[in-house]
């Protein structure tokens, strides 16, 4: 079962609302992880409810230009409802660098978590094999 964060309010509940009694791991002593937290958890925290930083609808090339921005300022960003944080916009930014053209027209068609996401994968297979980017 995933972490969940404790409720500030009420140790007995956590920040999604589930019973304390049905939670096997408290996320609480470091800052919440997505993976190692609930999504719910995840979506109620302080940043999550901050207003977007850029908004980019699917086949806009100036998501690369905020993603670079991410990375050049060293600052997390809220794109389209998304927080993105540092190493994922740097990793987007590295491999998106390494694509063709053709294969950066077709991620473009994708919405701006779902080509974070598809970069970051790649970016996961290349390591874990160990390739060498």
């Amino acid at each position: 079962m995933s972490g969940h964060i404790r409720h500030p309010r009420d140790t007995r509940q956590t920040v999604c609302g589930l019973p304390a009694a049905d939670v096997r791991r408290w996320e609480t002593e470091h800052s919440p992880r997505i993976d190692h937290t609930c999504e719910d958890c995840y979506t109620l925290l302080p940043e999550a409810t901050r207003p977007d930083d850029a908004n980019h609808p699917p086949g806009d090339p100036t998501l690369i230009d905020t993603l670079r921005r991410i990375v050049a300022d060293r600052q997390h960003a809220k794109i389209d409802g998304v927080l993105v944080d540092l190493w994922s916009a740097n990793v987007t930014v590295l491999i998106w660098d390494h694509l063709r053209d053709d294969k950066r027209q077709r991620l473009l068609t994708l919405p701006s978590h779902e080509l974070i996401l598809r970069c970051v994968a790649i970016y996961t297979r290349l390591t874990s094999n160990g390739g060498d980017t």
